[in-house]
């Protein structure tokens, strides 16, 4: 049976503002907090590059970056290349990437590695000069019990969530394909698909989503979830949910923003199967301070099941965490670092201020230096 894996170490040199990061420990939980500008967003976007590269779409998005020069550090004159590594408890993934005279990656070295329970790492190595990832075509000639194929398992699921887009022509508002309902998608623009099918499979999984909803939307009834064929066979179905005490179907422009952002992050919380890892950005963002409380709530559980990686500003959320849950983002002569607080520091502290507190006093750091 393939295993999804949680992170380990993670080490990015080259990318954007995170010119060196090396070998830094990620938890179950890991909440980053830094000032505006600090390098949050950049983790956020590594991560949406590994999506993308794993996917075999690494040139297509380095060109919507608009080109490598873009994604290097500090440009090409300072930084030649991109090198990263990924550990898995005693497996890992390398690779290491390369500007073409054309903007794009190719790369100068791809591998995969294990420990093996030899005192050597095992490399696999699976060649350079390609412009796109030879990881799936090598996994799939392995057994699926393998640990290389675990790590290609893995990273593929890996999910970035950014719910922030919730106007009229957003995906989750809009008319979808029943049939789109295998993972969330990353915007949730297949919400009505997903939420559907948990209906009707995971029935338990679905009335806790609804339950969890009904804490911060008390007027929250229920989803009206209602496939509709068309003539061509195939099923849409729309987002589209009722009132506590009324059978008329409300659309999803009727939710306020901060409603639908919070339906969307109860889903991905709470689903069945979850990826290893999830990512997601400024989760905060419109938000009533008690479902601010409730969202720390959720995180704190799901790290139990899946590895959390969130990125915040909020003050409030902060304060519902540990000091070992934080990882403090900021720039050092240009360059993002990460750093996690000692909390024996800090014990006298914490008698009297909350974690949140410190921060905002900037005695944690990650705030605006003058």
């Amino acid at each position: 049976m393939t295993t999804k894996k949680p992170i380990d170490r993670l080490t990015i040199k080259g990318f954007k503002s995170i010119r060196s990061l090396d070998g830094f420990p990620l938890r179950p939980l890991n909440v980053l907090i830094g000032s505006n500008g600090s390098g949050k967003s950049n983790l956020v976007s590594y991560f949406r590059m590994l999506g993308e590269l794993v996917e075999g779409r690494l040139q297509v998005w380095t060109k919507k970056q608009g080109a490598a020069e873009r994604i290097l550090s500090f440009g090409l004159k300072e930084t030649t290349q991109l090198e990263s590594y990924i550990e898995f408890g005693e497996n890992g993934y390398r690779f290491i990437l390369e500007a073409t005279a054309d903007g794009g990656f190719t790369f100068s070295e791809e591998s995969l590695f294990s420990y093996g329970g030899l005192p050597d790492l095992q490399w696999t190595d699976l060649g350079s000069g390609h412009a796109e990832t030879k990881l799936e075509s090598h996994c799939e000639r392995l057994p699926e019990q393998s640990d290389e194929h675990d790590c290609f398992h893995s990273i593929s699921h890996w999910r970035v969530f950014h719910f922030h887009d919730t106007s009229e022509t957003a995906g989750m508002k809009r008319v979808g394909v029943l049939h789109d309902n295998d993972a969330l998608r990353s915007d949730a623009s297949n919400l009505a698909a997903f939420l559907y099918r948990l209906l009707k499979e995971s029935p338990d999984v679905y009335r806790q989503i609804r339950k969890t909803i009904r804490l911060a939307i008390p007027f929250f009834d229920d989803f009206t979830l209602k496939p509709q064929k068309l003539r061509s066979g195939e099923r849409q179905i729309r987002l589209l949910w009722r009132q506590k005490d009324s059978d008329y179907a409300l659309w999803p422009s009727q939710l306020s923003d901060g409603s639908l952002r919070f339906i969307c992050l109860v889903t991905a919380l709470l689903q069945p199967d979850p990826p290893s890892t999830i990512i997601i950005d400024e989760p905060e963002l419109g938000l009533h301070p008690y479902a601010i409380t409730l969202l720390a709530s959720l995180l704190r559980s799901a790290s139990k099941r899946m590895q959390v990686i969130v990125s915040t500003q909020s003050v409030p959320l902060v304060n519902e965490f540990s000091l070992g849950d934080l990882v403090i983002v900021e720039r050092d002569e240009g360059a993002t670092v990460f750093r996690r607080p000692r909390e024996r520091e800090f014990k006298t502290w914490l008698e009297e201020y909350s974690v949140g507190e410190l921060w905002e006093k900037n005695l944690l750091g990650g705030r605006p230096a003058k």
